[in-house]
C-alpha cells in the first residue's frame, strides 16, 4: 500500500513539474445567481451563489455563498458592503529540499474561506449611451488554520500538515465600458480589473453583454480571462479562460 501512495504522489509531481514548465493556462467556467431587494430609493439588499470550476471544466474549484448592501449615494456614486463565504479547493502543493530533491507533497484539499467587502462606484453615461464606469473595492480574505494530510518522501508515509491561518487586504480597481440603452435587449459590456496588495498581483479582463429578460430577471454572458502577475507562492492560480453565466432577479 505504501508503495502505492509514493507511485502516486510522484506521478502527480511529474504532472506538476509539466504544468509549471510549459505555464499552461486553464480554462473553467463560472455560474453566478444573484437576488436582490429594493427597500427603497436609495437601499437594497441581496443574496448571492456561485460555482466555479478549473482544470479545463473538470475539476469544481469553488462555490461561494453571500449577502450585500447598496446604497445610492448620489445619481451618479453608489456605495455597496458585504460578506461571502468561500469553499475552496486548494490546489496540491510539492516542495523541494535544498539539494531539489523531493521533500513533501500536498493533496488537494477543500477549506473555508471568508471574505469582507466594501466598495465605492461612480458612473457617467453619454447622450449616445456609452456608460463608463469606475469601481474601487477593498477587501479582506481570511483563511482559518487547518490540518491536512501530505507525503513524506523520506519516510514513505503519510503525516499531518497544520496550514495555519492567514489574512490578506486588497485593492480591486476595476473600469467598465457598456452600450446601456435604455430598455435594450442587449447591453454589450468590457472591463478591466487590477488586483492590487502591495503590487499588481493579477488582472482581470471581461467581454460580454447583459440581456434583458424582463424588468425583473436579467442574465448576463461574459468571457474572463484572468492574466496571474507576482503573487506568493501559497496563492498560485495559472493564467485562466473563464466562460461566464449569471442570473439576476430583482423584486
Amino acid at each position: 500500500m505504501q508503495a502505492y501512495y509514493k507511485l502516486a504522489a510522484l506521478l502527480c509531481v511529474f504532472h506538476l513539474s509539466l504544468l509549471t514548465a510549459s505555464a499552461q493556462s486553464e480554462g473553467g467556467l463560472l455560474l453566478g445567481a444573484e437576488a436582490e431587494k429594493k427597500l427603497d430609493k436609495k437601499l437594497s439588499v441581496s443574496l448571492e451563489g456561485e460555482l466555479r470550476t478549473r482544470n479545463n471544466f473538470k475539476t469544481m474549484d469553488r462555490w461561494a455563498f453571500g449577502v450585500g448592501g447598496q446604497y445610492k449615494l448620489t445619481k451618479w456614486l453608489k456605495a455597496d458592503a458585504g460578506y461571502k463565504l468561500l469553499n475552496t479547493n486548494f490546489r496540491e502543493d510539492i516542495d523541494l529540499k535544498n539539494n531539489g530533491a523531493y521533500n513533501h507533497w500536498r493533496p488537494s484539499y477543500w477549506g473555508m474561506k471568508h471574505r469582507f467587502y466594501a466598495s465605492l462606484a461612480g458612473s457617467y453615461k453619454f447622450s449616445n449611451n456609452i456608460k463608463l464606469e469606475l469601481r474601487e473595492r477593498w477587501q479582506y480574505t481570511y483563511r482559518p488554520e487547518k490540518t491536512v494530510e501530505r507525503w513524506d518522501f523520506d519516510n514513505d508515509t503519510w503525516e499531518d500538515k497544520v496550514r495555519t491561518g492567514k489574512g490578506k487586504n486588497q485593492l480591486r480597481s476595476r473600469f467598465e465600458v457598456s452600450y446601456d440603452r435604455k430598455r435594450a435587449l442587449f447591453t454589450p459590456f468590457a472591463s478591466v480589473e487590477l488586483y492590487n496588495s502591495w503590487g499588481i498581483e493579477k488582472i482581470r479582463y471581461n467581454i460580454g453583454t447583459d440581456l434583458r429578460l424582463s424588468k425583473q430577471h436579467n442574465l448576463s454572458i461574459y468571457y474572463r480571462y484572468q492574466d496571474m502577475k507576482h503573487v506568493d507562492a501559497d496563492d498560485y492560480e495559472p493564467n485562466m479562460h473563464y466562460l461566464g453565466a449569471s442570473y439576476k432577479f430583482k423584486f
